[in-house]
């Protein structure tokens, strides 16, 4: 077909393509100009929408250079769309994140086409899955990055509200990373300032996010500061401790991105200056870490209990220092007031395995076990969850 061809440019449509970097543009115009249009311009049949060659036509029409066309069926725009993403994934110059928004929006438009991503439809979730599979297969990546490409193409649509030119700016390949755009689309409606911040680069997502967490630990720390600590009534004849150990997180750019503990913590005077309301024939725990270990010792005699020996919890894994070994248990020491005795002493052995729980907390089996084991009044000192059988104490307790 010769230079005249009735060609339309739409606009939007044009816009899907990533456009060509200067040297690339001006390669492909040397190119045409020396050996002419060699590869047809693609328009949508019954339409005359042009969806594949713009920068050859626009070459083409400038220097009167002939141009061939080939035309597609397409049923609508949305599969018009898809087509141009579709094609455009062939290109060998694509940067990832060009690639991911291309595969993003071809995945959430046949999500869309599928009734959306209610994820309380199994029927659905199952649909959704097959999609994501099957642009996988197709574009030679796994189905989580396909469904990660939908995020990210979702999080771009989500924050034109405060950044316009974003999917433009991503698509000429001159965006903000993957990652960052993803984090502004979650701190959008709650962080916006932030969450601009992120996609303009002055502040990176990691930077951003363990701000936000320190504000959340603070705030809560100082709830709890701001709490009158019940002493209990009387004295116990179990007690078990668990005390906030002067200790700090390492913060972290990855997973788990931790911070400052959640908690608040105590230094060994404020420890010892503790008043223990121990029965005359008292059994105490006194939980530590490999850290804390001496502390702890220190702290029986200052509260005046005797210490007998060492419950050892062995943990799945563990922290591991840098040049030492893994720390895969953590320690009950056992102490008393007086001359308690156990009501049980079949199958009762210091060393024990129990699955891990979230930060400091210690696990079911041992408290099962001094269940088993003793009588009277319990008390589970710095609780910060309800155990049964256990009257709390501490701030935090509940």
């Amino acid at each position: 077909m010769m230079v005249g061809t009735r060609i339309i440019i739409d606009p939007q449509l044009r816009e899907l393509i990533p456009p060509l970097r200067d040297e690339e543009r001006q390669a492909l115009e040397e190119n045409i100009r020396r050996d002419g249009c060699r590869d047809p311009l693609v328009v949508w049949r019954g339409h005359d929408i042009l969806l594949d060659g713009h920068h050859r036509y626009e070459i083409c029409q400038r220097h009167g250079i002939d141009f061939a066309v080939t035309e597609v069926n397409l049923p609508d725009r949305e599969a018009a769309a898809d087509w141009i993403d579709a094609n455009q994934l062939g290109r060998r110059n694509l940067t990832p994140d060009q690639a991911a928004l291309l595969r993003g929006r071809r995945y959430n438009r046949l999500k869309k086409q599928h009734g959306g991503d209610r994820r309380s439809s199994p029927q659905n979730e199952d649909l959704n899955g097959k999609t994501a599979a099957r642009l996988a297969l197709e574009h030679g990546v796994s189905r989580q990055t396909i469904e990660r490409d939908g995020q990210f193409a979702a999080a771009i649509e989500k924050t034109a509200a405060i950044e316009p030119d974003l999917e433009r700016k991503v698509a000429s390949g001159k965006g903000p990373p993957k990652a960052a755009v993803i984090k502004a689309a979650e701190l959008l409606e709650t962080h916006p300032d932030q969450a601009r911040a992120v996609l303009e680069g002055r502040r990176t997502a990691a930077d951003v996010v363990r701000e936000l967490r320190r504000e959340a630990t603070a705030q809560r720390l100082n709830e709890v500061a701001a709490r009158e600590t019940q002493s209990p009534e009387g004295v116990f004849d179990v007690i078990v401790i668990d005390p906030p150990w002067p200790m700090r997180k390492i913060e972290r750019d990855c997973r788990p991105n931790q911070t400052e503990l959640d908690y608040p913590t105590m230094t060994e005077e404020q420890l010892g200056a503790l008043t223990i309301p121990a029965a005359e024939d008292c059994h105490v725990w006194l939980w530590t870490t490999h850290r804390f270990l001496p502390m702890a010792l220190r702290l029986l005699d200052a509260w005046g209990l005797k210490y007998v020996c060492t419950f050892v919890w062995h943990k799945p894994g563990g922290f591991q220092p840098v040049g030492l070994p893994q720390f895969n248990c953590e320690f009950a020491l056992y102490a008393r007031r007086g001359t308690p005795v156990f009501l049980d002493t079949k199958a009762f052995r210091t060393c024990f395995e129990a699955p891990r729980g979230r930060h400091s907390e210690k696990p079911a089996a041992f408290y099962d076990l001094v269940r088993r084991v003793t009588a009277g009044r319990r008390l589970d000192m710095f609780n910060r969850r309800a155990i049964a059988g256990f009257v709390g104490w501490g701030k935090e307790a509940q």
